[in-house]
């Protein structure tokens, strides 16, 4: 599925750090950014938290809330967060349901050899459930300031 600008959000419900949980219905009213990336303690996917950790007073202020989704576990998570002193919600997908939904589970190829992963994308939903922008191969550096610029824009 390749979502556009205007489309409805695809339903979710994520298992996140620190045993709780976070669906779409339960975002209802509030806007949300929603951002896939691969692997917990990785140097893109660090860089990434980083920087939407560094920015999270700026979303919190605009009552954006930040998710982070990869495949890896809740407690790896734990470990993310707690390391990383990051500063965002980070939702846990095992089964690759929300990353097939938002069609960012995808076929990678490295060093030649082609496997299932985790494409690096994200998704502004306003406070209706619309999806308002969507980033894909996201590139990370300078990521995190652009998917603020467009969230003060809701």
């Amino acid at each position: 599925m390749d979502l556009q600008p205007g489309d409805k959000a695809p339903a979710f419900k994520l298992a996140t750090d620190a045993a709780g949980e976070i669906s779409l219905s339960g975002l209802k009213g509030q806007p949300f950014v929603l951002y896939f990336y691969p692997k917990d303690n990785t140097s893109g996917c660090t860089k990434e938290a980083i920087d939407f950790t560094k920015l999270s007073s700026n979303f919190k202020s605009l009552g954006v809330a930040v998710i982070g989704v990869s495949k890896d576990s809740t407690a790896s998570h734990d470990k993310f967060r707690a390391n990383q002193k990051l500063k965002l919600i980070l939702a846990s997908d095992p089964d690759t349901k929300a990353a097939q939904a938002y069609g960012v589970w995808i076929e990678k190829s490295m060093y030649g050899r082609k496997y299932m992963g985790m494409e690096r994308a994200t998704f502004l939903v306003d406070a209706k459930g619309k999806i308002r922008h969507v980033w894909r191969k996201v590139k990370v550096s300078g990521h995190a300031e652009a998917v603020l610029a467009a969230a003060k824009s809701l």
